[in-house]
């Protein structure tokens, strides 16, 4: 009986000391940081005890897709200071040269080869020396903190400059030091400390801002505006020089404008924000990215000449077709505007060499990038003689404007792919009900249509804009949980009700249910109340989980139904057809109140 006693107490202590030292060797590890994402690229980072050769050290373990990249070299990075920077601090012990992997090549957008990380890669930071220990602190163990810096890109655009900030707990006591893991670098020369500028002098730098400035004319985005722009210039052209040139610059000072707004918007962030203003910061925006497609909607149907754009007298002059300077100042902002849906590939890495130069000298190349834009047009309408060998106007001044006006809508369906997928649908909606509301406004009414039947048109007009905007674009306020059967499966053992929405997207009576039921604010406020998991079962391809489960477990033939599994009942409450609010509302009252 004895043996069994004192080899029970053995095993016991053994189970004790091996969860233990699990427990040491977890906490030993940090939890993943996200260091930047984009779309479907991202990178994480960790910190790990680990050992190189018979060095011990932090290991910072990089994961992340190979399509984002981080810059290897100062000399090759896009700006001074945004090289990838692993720096380590502790109180406790003192570090060598960090150690980097080998890098890999990469060709950016300019068609030079860059050396970059990328992908899965490992940085190690060897721990040469342990400080001498305070009396409150153990000479074997030690909080040591990591600081990532840099700045991430990937084949088309860099993202923000970052700093992340790590930490971990080191225990070198022997027991600990086991546990570590033996790790291998493939090692590339190590990245130099001090940080170098770029390897072109300022004023190259300025030209190439011009230049950049100057592309832009050439963009797909600004061609809807360009039939504009020519008409314009081929009726200046009739017109005086001084006339010409009058308009030409207005034109110019609208562009420049339009940059003058970036440069205050950079000295903004950098003053009060200590940040920088970074090119297509306002394209990750996805209200900005649906008011720009819009735009080229209704732009489109200018070009399609389902209405005309018209400014009174007092603001264009003698005539009443856009053809005074005010106009020609929103025309120039409006083709400075529409180019930076389609400028990713110059303006990026223009803007991030601009992040890392002064604030004056930033300013001065946003500046010089509008100056390059607006170039063209102010030679153009300044000499008579280029005026004169442009071709006068006709039918195919109109066929062309026509055609840019289905680019236009290519250009607007494209910029579409930049908001969440579940939003697209409701945006093409809009921009069709947007298109019919302006279609009564031009098409309904002429200039002898008497005003009372005018103003009638065009405020139901407005009206139903307005309308199809709030019913369009109302925000989702059910917090939907994608089709998980472990999800569901989960809050059943934990008494969890369970409410789940069958949908599909080729459904229009589920688009119903969702605005007649899942938009109300009481049926909202009920399933928060009694913390009900709500889950949605998208069954729109056949081969869909949800799909499956529809037909196999819920032995339901078709969309839309909703299903709530109430813990308790053998069976769940079903609610088939559009008309199922009041139903809904009246279980979700009988269910209990969440416990707080």
């Amino acid at each position: 009986m004895k043996k069994y006693i004192i080899t029970s107490f053995v095993i016991i202590f053994l189970l004790l000391y091996g969860l233990s030292v699990a427990a040491e060797t977890k906490s030993a590890v940090s939890e993943s940081v996200e260091i930047t994402r984009v779309g479907q690229e991202f990178s994480t980072a960790r910190l790990e005890p680990a050992r190189m050769d018979s060095r011990q050290g932090v290991a910072v373990i990089f994961e992340g897709t190979e399509g984002l990249h981080y810059y290897a070299k100062p000399e090759t990075a896009p700006a001074a200071g945004f090289e990838l920077k692993v720096e380590a601090d502790s109180n406790d012990f003192e570090f060598g040269e960090v150690v980097f992997p080998r890098w890999s090549i990469f060709e950016d957008l300019t068609g030079s080869k860059v050396e970059v990380f990328s992908g899965r890669f490992t940085v190690f930071i060897p721990i040469i020396a342990v400080r001498a220990p305070t009396k409150t602190t153990d000479i074997d163990k030690g909080d040591v903190e990591v600081k990532i810096s840099g700045i991430a890109c990937t084949s088309q655009i860099c993202l923000p400059p970052f700093e992340k900030t790590l930490r971990i707990t080191v225990d070198l006591n022997d027991g600990a030091l086991a546990t570590w893991k033996q790790i291998s670098i493939d090692k590339g020369p190590v990245a130099s400390k001090t940080t170098q500028g770029p390897t072109y002098t300022i004023p190259f730098a300025l030209i190439l801002a011009f230049l950049a400035g100057l592309s832009l004319n050439i963009m797909p985005c600004v061609w809807p505006v360009l039939p504009l722009i020519v008409m314009r210039i081929v009726k200046q052209a009739q017109r005086s020089l001084g006339k010409s040139t009058g308009m030409g610059l207005a034109f110019c000072l609208g562009i420049l404008l339009f940059f003058a707004c970036l440069a205050g918007a950079n000295i903004i962030l950098q003053s009060f924000y200590n940040t920088t203003l970074n090119w297509g910061d306002h394209l990750r925006n996805p209200a900005i990215v649906i008011a720009l497609s819009l735009l080229m909607v209704v732009m489109a149907l200018f070009m399609f000449g389902v209405f005309t754009i018209t400014l009174p007298s007092s603001m264009t002059g003698k005539s009443g077709s856009s053809q005074g300077y005010i106009g020609s100042v929103g025309m120039g902002f409006l083709a400075a505007v529409l180019s930076t849906p389609c400028s990713f590939g110059i303006l990026t890495l223009a803007f991030v060499w601009i992040q890392g130069q002064t604030l004056a000298l930033g300013t001065l190349a946003i500046m010089i990038m509008g100056v390059g834009m607006a170039v063209p047009y102010a030679i153009l309408t300044s000499m008579p003689g280029l005026l004169n060998r442009l071709p006068k106007a006709g039918r195919w001044m109109e066929l062309f404007k026509q055609a840019l006006g289905f680019v236009l809508l290519f250009i607007a369906v494209k910029l579409l792919k930049g908001i969440p997928h579940d939003g697209i649908i409701n945006v093409l909606y809009f921009a069709v009900v947007l298109s019919f509301c302006i279609w009564m406004w031009a098409g309904w009414v002429g200039f002898a249509t008497k005003l009372s039947r005018k103003l009638s048109v065009r405020i139901i007009a407005v009206v139903l804009a307005v309308l199809a905007f709030r019913v369009f674009f109302a925000p989702e306020i059910v917090n939907w949980q994608e089709y998980n059967t472990d999800l569901i499966e989960n809050a059943k053992l934990q008494q969890q009700p369970v409410l789940i929405k069958f949908t599909a997207g080729w459904c229009a009576n589920c688009e119903v249910v969702d605005r007649l039921v899942y938009k109300r604010k009481d049926i909202a406020k009920l399933i928060e109340q009694k913390n009900v998991l709500t889950i949605k079962a998208d069954t729109t391809e056949r081969s869909f989980p949800a799909t499956i489960d529809l037909k196999n477990v819920y032995h339901e033939p078709a969309v839309p139904v909703s299903i709530l599994i109430v813990p308790g009942k053998s069976e769940p409450i079903r609610f088939h057809g559009v008309l199922i609010g009041e139903k809904l509302k009246e279980q979700l009252t009988k269910l209990p109140d969440k416990v707080e």
